[in-house]
């Protein structure tokens, strides 16, 4: 039996605002095996980012905290550990590409001088050993000119190209674990490819396991093995690549890969699923996603449908798929 590299048990990470409690990431459950590419995928405000910034302990707090649950990286939990602790794992062991490089980037610095602290902290490296590693990362993530790049400033550098450095930056100390936040929002589909390509070496070549968090379904069958569906702040549908594409239960699944344009159909309106995701709140009832749903029945608006196995390694949480539990209520 594998052990997991990572393992989310329960995890509730609530934000505390004037207009009260918000469960933003609602019991969660997920894992990720070595060497394997899992998907978290769901629209903006679903809870995929702030799942990711609470394995690395960077919720921030106040307004947020995790008020329940356990991540385990490697068999040991970590949400307890002191900040001192999660430093040595941060940026070594696990590492983040985030969703917005000129907010991830000091600009006080040289994006040289980031990296360069990074392998000094956690590998110990001379200054000149570390600034030769900090070029060739730089020159992996398909920088031009990177030994001149290495000594600017993050704002003389172009969207894309400050995306490319926070990549550099994060896998320069070959993290067992990468969390891929939305990693290739902000550039051309080039360069999009080109990144993509390097995080498919970085886990094939050394077996690092990746989080790839995006709302791109071309990604994720392009890159991952398994996904999981979220949807106001819980998972909603996990299963492999093929089972999620070629058989998704859940009917937000199937309404986001509806959504997704076709070359082969012609359409006078393209699909988009109707209603918006609902204010989260500790009073909401029900399945999150029967308001918007085409499916809905009696049940969905009264009762929480728990996720539940379908098939080997596929499962739902959707009272379509949950005849048992329908009986019981």
């Amino acid at each position: 039996m594998i052990q997991p590299i990572l393992k989310i048990e329960n995890l509730h990470t609530h934000f505390f605002s004037d207009r009260g409690e918000i469960p933003a990431v609602d019991g969660v459950n997920l894992y990720i095996n070595p060497g394997e590419v899992l998907g978290v995928v769901g629209e903006s405000g679903c809870g995929k980012s702030v799942t990711s910034l609470s394995i690395l302990g960077l919720v921030p707090s106040p307004p947020g905290r995790i008020v329940d649950g356990r991540i385990l990286f490697k068999g040991r939990d970590i949400v307890p550990l002191k900040e001192k602790e999660m430093r040595k794992i941060r940026g070594d062991s696990v590492s983040m590409i985030f969703q917005e490089p000129m907010t991830s980037l000091n600009p006080l610095f040289t994006v040289g001088q980031q990296i360069m602290e990074t392998v000094r902290l956690h590998r110990g490296l001379s200054r000149k050993e570390a600034r030769a590693h900090a070029i060739e990362m730089l020159g992996k993530v398909g920088i031009p000119r990177p030994e001149a790049i290495i000594d600017e400033y993050p704002h003389q550098l172009s969207g894309g190209m400050r995306q490319r450095v926070m990549i550099a930056m994060s896998i320069s100390c070959s993290p067992e674990l990468l969390i891929a936040d939305e990693p290739t929002t902000a550039l051309d589909v080039t360069i999009q490819a080109q990144i993509l390509d390097l995080i498919r070496r970085l886990n094939e070549e050394q077996g690092t396991a990746v989080m790839m968090i995006t709302h791109d379904l071309g990604v994720v069958a392009e890159m991952c093995h398994r996904v999981a569906v979220m949807y106001a702040g819980k998972v909603v549908e996990e299963g492999s690549v093929r089972d999620i594409f070629k058989k998704p239960l859940h009917p937000y699944t199937r309404g986001l890969i509806q959504s997704v344009p076709r070359m082969d159909v012609e359409l006078e309106r393209l699909y988009s699923i109707p209603g918006n995701v609902p204010i989260l709140s500790n009073e909401l009832q029900g399945c999150r996603f029967a308001p918007r749903c085409s499916s809905v029945m009696e049940i969905c608006h009264r009762s929480l449908p728990q996720l539940t196995l379908q098939e080997e390694q596929h499962s739902c949480r959707c009272w379509l798929h949950d005849s048992e539990q329908e009986d019981a209520v």
